[in-house]
C-alpha cells in the first residue's frame, strides 16, 4: 500500500463513510409500522414514487461493473462493444408495457417475487421453484461482479496489488465494505440502497459529465481522440493480420462489419428482454405505489442511456491518452488517476465504488426474498409468520453476500465473468414463463418448465464449448455462438430461448391433447390492470400471498 495517493484515498472513505451513515439511517426513513414483514423490509413498504423509484432502479440496472465493463470493451476494441447502449434504448419501451400488470397483480395479491406469481398463476410450486432457482443462480455471479468492481478500484488506488500481497492489504479492504454493507442491508433493507442511490447517481453523472467535457480540451478534442482509437485498431489488425484470418485473435474496431451485425443486434435485443427478468430488477418495481410511477419512469430512465453513451466513450479517451493497462477493466479508473487532480479522481472512485454497493444490495435483498417466499415458506416452513420471513430473508441477505465476496476472493475475475454470461442465458429462459403467463395462461406449466430445462441445458452446454480466441479446447469463450443451420453468429441466450418457446409449444398442444392437469389459476383478468387504491389492493397487502382479493 506504499503507492497509496493520500488525497483520493481521503476523499474516497469520505464518501464511503457518508453512504454509510445513510444506510443505517435509512432504516428510519419512510418507515412502516416495523421492518418485520417482507412489504417493508424487502420492498420499501411498496410506497416509492416516481423521484425515488428512478434512482433505484437506475442505481439498480447500471451498476459499478457496467460503468467499468462498458468503456473497457471499447478500449479493447470489441466491434460489439457499443451494444448495451441500444440494449437500453430498446429495453424501456418493452417494459412500459408488461412491468405495469406485473405490478397490479403482485399488489392485488401480495406478491414478492416474481415466482409468487408463476406460483399463484400455474397452481405449480415447482414451476414457481425453477424460476426462483433460475434467479438464484443469476444473481449471484451478478453480485460477485460488484464486488470486482470495488477491487479495480481499489488496485488502481493502490491498496490491494498483485497475488503476492498479504490478506491485509489485498483482501482486507473488499471484505470491510462488504461487511459493512451488509450491515446495513440487514438493518434497514430496501430503503437503504433507495436512500444510498441519491448520493451514488448524483456522484455518477457529475463524474462521467465533467470527464466528457474536460477530457476532450486536455486530449485534443473527440475527432483526435476517434482518430488515435481508429488508429490503434487498424495498427493491431495491421500487425496480427495471420492470427486474426486463422481465428486466434479477433479484429480490433468501434463499428460491426457486416457479419458481425447479426450478433450485435441479437446480443443488444436478447440483453434488453433479459434484464428484467432479474429478480433484483423487478425488486425495484414491486416497490412502487402506483403503475403510474411505472410508466414515467420507463419514460425517464432512458436519461441513464444518454450517460451509457457518453460514459462508453471514455474507452476511446482511455486510448488517445496513452493509458496501458494489461486488465481493460481498470481502464477508466487508470484514466481518472492519470488525467484529473487527485481530488477528482477520489471522487470518480467513490461513485463507482458505491455504484458497487446500491445495485449489490438491491441483488442481495431479492435473492433473500426469492429464498423465504418460493423455498423456505413453500417447501420446509408453509406456516411461516410475516416476522419469520423477514428474519429468513434478513439472514440470507447475509449468507448471499457472503458466498459472493469468497467466489472473488478465492477464484479469480475471469470465473465470475463467465458465470455472469451464464447467468445472462439462465435468467432469460424465465420470460415465456412469468411475461408471456401476464397475458395468457395458454402455455402448460409441464410444457413451460420442459421448455426452461431445456433452454438451461442448451444454453449452459453451447457456453461452455465457445472457445476463447487464440485458445483450443478453453471453455466460456463469449457470448456469441453460430446459430444452428446458419453461418452467422448470435446471442447464445436468445437461440436458447427460441428453442425454449418451441418446446414450451409443441408440449402444450400435446398436455392438452391427452387432457393433463392444469391447475386453478388464483388470478383474474382484473387483477392485471388493478392500481392503488383500488378494492382489494391495500387490504391484501398485510395479508397472505394468494389471498384472494377482498373486492373489485
Amino acid at each position: 500500500m506504499g503507492n497509496v495517493n493520500g488525497v483520493e484515498l481521503a476523499i474516497f472513505l469520505f464518501f464511503f463513510a457518508v453512504v454509510t451513515v445513510l444506510g443505517f439511517m435509512a432504516a428510519r426513513w419512510r418507515k412502516g409500522d416495523s421492518l418485520d414483514s417482507l412489504d417493508e423490509w424487502g420492498l420499501g413498504g411498496r410506497g416509492f414514487g416516481t423521484f425515488i423509484t428512478w434512482f433505484l432502479v437506475g442505481g439498480d440496472i447500471y451498476t459499478a461493473y457496467t460503468f467499468i465493463a462498458v468503456p473497457a470493451t471499447l478500449y479493447a476494441g470489441s466491434v460489439v462493444g457499443f451494444f448495451a447502449v441500444p440494449y437500453t434504448i430498446v429495453l424501456y419501451p418493452i417494459i412500459f408495457i408488461f412491468l405495469p400488470r406485473l405490478w397490479s397483480v403482485s399488489h392485488r395479491h401480495g406478491y414478492v417475487t416474481p415466482a409468487d406469481f408463476v406460483r399463484g398463476r400455474f397452481d405449480s410450486k415447482v414451476l414457481a421453484l425453477a424460476v426462483a432457482i433460475t434467479g438464484l443462480l443469476a444473481t449471484m455471479p451478478y453480485i460477485a461482479l460488484q464486488l470486482i468492481g470495488i477491487q479495480v478500484v481499489l488496485e488502481v488506488m493502490g491498496i490491494g496489488g498483485g497475488s503476492d500481497s498479504t490478506f491485509l492489504a489485498k483482501d482486507l479492504p473488499l471484505f470491510i465494505a462488504f461487511a459493512v454493507l451488509a450491515a446495513y442491508t440487514y438493518a434497514s433493507g430496501l430503503r437503504a440502497p433507495a436512500l444510498i442511490a441519491f448520493v451514488k447517481d448524483t456522484l455518477i453523472y457529475v463524474v462521467i459529465l465533467v470527464a466528457v467535457f474536460w477530457l476532450p480540451s486536455q486530449l485534443g478534442g473527440w475527432g483526435h481522440i476517434f482518430d488515435v482509437a481508429q488508429q490503434s485498431f487498424d495498427a493491431f489488425n495491421k500487425d496480427n493480420a495471420d492470427a486474426i484470418a486463422s481465428g486466434a485473435a479477433a479484429a480490433k474496431g468501434s463499428i460491426p462489419p457486416p457479419v458481425a451485425q447479426w450478433a450485435y443486434a441479437s446480443l443488444a435485443l436478447g440483453s434488453a428482454l433479459a434484464l428484467f427478468m432479474y429478480p433484483h430488477s423487478l425488486t425495484g418495481v414491486l416497490a412502487s405505489k402506483n403503475r403510474s410511477v411505472l410508466r414515467r419512469n420507463a419514460a425517464l430512465l432512458p436519461a441513464y442511456s444518454f450517460l451509457l453513451g457518453l460514459l462508453a466513450l471514455l474507452g476511446f479517451a482511455a486510448i488517445a491518452a496513452g493509458v496501458t493497462v494489461d486488465n481493460p477493466q481498470q481502464a477508466v479508473p487508470a484514466l481518472f488517476d492519470k488525467q484529473f487532480p487527485d481530488w477528482f479522481a477520489g471522487l470518480a472512485f467513490a461513485a463507482i465504488a458505491i455504484g458497487a454497493l446500491v445495485p449489490a444490495a438491491i441483488m442481495s435483498i431479492a435473492a433473500a426474498n426469492l429464498w423465504t417466499r418460493n423455498v423456505y415458506k413453500a417447501f420446509i416452513n408453509p406456516g411461516a409468520t410475516a416476522k419469520q420471513e423477514a428474519t429468513q430473508s434478513k439472514l440470507m441477505s447475509l449468507v448471499v453476500k457472503f458466498g459472493a465476496l469468497v467466489f472473488v476472493l478465492g477464484l479469480d475475475a475471469q470465473n465470475a465473468i463467465n458465470f455472469q454470461l451464464l447467468g445472462g442465458v439462465w435468467i432469460l429462459q424465465t420470460l415465456p414463463t412469468i411475461v408471456f403467463a401476464l397475458y395468457t395462461r395458454w402455455f402448460h406449466r409441464w410444457a413451460l418448465l420442459a421448455g426452461w430445462a431445456v433452454g438451461m441445458v442448451y444454453g449452459t452446454l453451447t457456453a461452455y464449448n465457445v472457445p476463447k480466441p487464440g485458445e483450443a479446447g478453453s471453455h466460456f469463450g463469449g457470448p456469441l455462438q453460430v446459430i444452428p443451420f446458419t453461418d452467422t453468429k448470435g446471442y447464445i441466450a436468445l437461440t436458447a430461448l427460441v428453442i425454449n418457446i418451441l418446446v414450451a409449444v409443441v408440449l402444450t398442444l400435446v398436455l392438452r391433447a391427452v387432457k393433463v392437469g392444469e391447475g386453478v389459476d388464483q388470478t383474474r383478468p382484473s387483477d392485471y390492470v388493478a392500481d392503488s387504491g383500488d378494492p382489494g389492493v391495500e387490504e391484501v397487502l398485510v395479508g397472505e400471498p394468494g389471498t384472494a382479493p377482498s373486492g373489485g
